[in-house]
């Protein structure tokens, strides 16, 4: 089954939402999941699993794939810290090194893809 595409307007909307003072978790969700449609559209792939739980997760990043189980390289954060890192407002290594990124695998980093 394909995905619905986020348009453009709405996920920035979204995201304008997500990073105010209170925002909403349709808001979060929405901006989460753009923000992942972003990610997956500037590096395709399926040799990394990006997730956000529990609003999302995508495959990106070209290399070798995976078809069944969990895959060898899987990052995972919450989406407060995701959307932080998607907008550069937070830094990869920083994140990372307050533990507030999982990280697995030998190409499990988004550093160089960052912000979006």
């Amino acid at each position: 089954m394909a995905r619905i595409r986020i348009t453009e307007a709405d996920g920035i909307a979204a995201l304008q939402a997500a990073l105010g003072e209170q925002p909403s978790s349709a808001d979060v969700a929405l901006a989460v999941r753009y923000t992942l449609q972003l990610l997956a559209e500037r590096a395709p792939g399926r040799a990394v699993e990006m997730r956000v739980p529990p609003f999302g997760a995508v495959q990106c990043i070209e290399g070798p794939t995976h078809t069944r189980g969990t895959p060898p390289n899987v990052i995972e954060t919450d989406p407060e810290t995701w959307l932080a890192l998607a907008m550069g407002r937070e830094r990869w290594g920083d994140a990372l090194a307050a533990g507030r990124i999982s990280a697995s695998g030998p190409r499990a980093s988004l550093e160089e893809i960052l912000p979006l």
